[in-house]
């Protein structure tokens, strides 16, 4: 791997990439602390030192703008609501026929949904935004914290829009500078700064694990908790990487006086084909509820079964409607992303088939037999990797900002993965070693 390493540094371009990426990454990770205007950055850093400050309903949120939501900086909404409208146009491919109809257009239609992403990105980032404001103006941003009403000193109007669009035009910003990775950088840009944004809470987080521990001064729990994430990120490295590849043979045409086809081939299956898809579904759909009762005024006998059942989540309603949660998203992307007909139609168009199994009809129900086997240990998989860090907080009373866990570890590696997959090409493509040397 270092070796890796040294040869994309030996070569020029590829060393100009790195390193506009590196650039690209301090200029994200300085705008994470710079305060947006009309907020008392003392009493926030004040709110922030709070025990229960980062356990709050915005938890998702804040770990996916690398800690500057709770700070309420020009990123506080960092890559989330890029993330939301890109979930929203690939769900509302398979229901408009307008939108289906640009996906398969190639590059021009997929330029098309791409401008469609970032009109509704800037439109969830105005809505997000101002729900963010409220928030803070109320208080109710940093539950239990003295000072939280105090966070927005001036609540007039004028202020309030400035803030508002402030963060508006920050997430406008983190969007270009992910499109210039993904264009002069080594590419994937908004994974790699949604992976800067989650591996900035790690060192706070694992630090905060110490600091918590009682055996031989925070540092048994720290060494565990070390251990356990090199054995998690084993875990998820091993089923992400898994796959049950169906063999497809290509029957041979004559086209003039050249044969084609006769070729064999594979469709790679993932066992975990919805990827995070079905976490982030899951907590969202979970946040609903105890976001309205949060909002809701006086106290009612509904408001507060939400509190005590779908807030804590060491609860065990809460632990076991997450994770029946997880395996419904996960079947259910997994269904609307994978069609078996379509597949079944192209492969028989081009004179394909599964050996054994006849074309069209038989081909696509063979494809959703072997989808749903996979997907079960798929969604299982899942769901017990986003209860790691309920169970680390009912084993050793960790926080729930465990960080080899859920969410985190998912996209850590996910990103690891498909970056080093991306640098390896590229250096294939410059420094390529055939059989003779």
């Amino acid at each position: 791997m270092l070796t890796a390493f040294a040869r994309a540094f030996k070569t020029p371009d590829l060393r100009k990439k790195l390193l506009f990426t590196l650039g690209i990454i301090v200029i994200y990770r300085l705008g994470t602390h710079v305060p947006i205007p009309g907020i008392d950055y003392k009493n926030v850093q004040t709110c922030i030192d709070a025990a229960n400050a980062n356990q709050g309903l915005f938890g998702l949120v804040n770990m996916f703008s690398g800690g500057a939501l709770l700070q309420i900086t020009i990123f506080a909404l960092g890559i989330m609501p890029y993330i939301t409208a890109s979930i929203i146009l690939q769900l509302l491919t398979v229901v408009i026929p307008r939108l289906e109809a640009l996906k398969k257009e190639g590059q021009a239609g997929t330029a098309k949904i791409t401008q469609y992403t970032r009109y509704l990105t800037i439109a969830l980032a105005i809505l997000q935004g101002t729900g963010l404001v409220a928030t803070a103006r109320t208080g109710t941003l940093f539950s239990g914290c003295p000072v939280a009403s105090e966070i927005v000193p001036d609540q007039s109007i004028f202020v309030t829009i400035t803030m508002v669009l402030t963060m508006t035009a920050g997430t406008a910003c983190v969007m270009w500078l992910g499109e210039l990775i993904t264009d002069r950088g080594i590419g994937n840009g908004m994974s790699i700064l949604m992976f800067i944004s989650i591996a900035a809470t790690f060192p706070a987080a694992l630090w905060g694990i110490k600091k918590q521990g009682d055996l031989a001064g925070g540092w048994i729990e720290f060494g565990t908790v070390i251990l356990v994430g090199l054995f998690m990120v084993g875990l998820v490295v091993f089923v992400e990487q898994a796959q049950r590849r169906i063999p497809v043979q290509y029957a041979k045409r004559m086209i003039g006086r050249r044969s084609y086809g006769g070729t064999s081939t594979y469709i790679p299956l993932k066992v975990n084909q919805a990827g995070i898809i079905p976490v982030i579904f899951a907590s969202s759909l979970l946040y609903i509820p105890a976001l309205v009762a949060q909002f809701a005024g006086g106290q009612s006998s509904w408001k507060t079964w939400i509190e005590q059942n779908l807030t804590k989540g060491d609860h065990p309603i809460y632990i076991v409607t997450y994770f029946v949660l997880i395996v419904f998203f996960a079947f259910f992307y997994v269904a609307i992303s994978f069609n078996p007909e379509e597949v079944a139609d192209n492969m028989k168009k081009y004179g394909g088939f599964i050996p054994g199994i006849r074309a069209g009809r038989p081909t696509a129900e063979y494809l959703s037999y072997v989808l749903n086997r996979i997907t079960w240990p798929g969604s299982l998989y899942l769901g017990l990797i986003a209860l790691v860090p309920t169970m680390a907080l009912v084993g050793f009373g960790a926080n729930q900002n465990f960080p080899f866990g859920g969410t985190s570890i998912l996209i850590i590696v996910g990103v690891g993965l498909e970056t080093v997959k991306q640098i390896e090409s590229q250096l294939q493509q410059r420094n390529y070693e055939g059989f003779l040397r």
